[in-house]
């Protein structure tokens, strides 16, 4: 009854654990199109580096 127990417990663990590597990949991909997009559509003015979105 034991091992039973254990293997369902490391199915779910293993169930989430994959649901939320899922969900981090999805939100990784909105991040790097965010960025892509604010990379592209910066300004041009190179004085002081004011055209960028981001502070660092």
């Amino acid at each position: 009854m034991v091992p039973i127990l254990l293997v369902l417990l490391l199915a779910l663990i293993l169930f989430g654990a994959g649901f939320a590597l899922k969900a981090l990949w999805w939100i990784a991909i909105a991040v790097l199109v965010v960025w892509l997009l604010g990379f592209l559509m910066r300004g041009t003015t190179a004085a002081g580096g004011r055209g960028r979105w981001y502070r660092w």
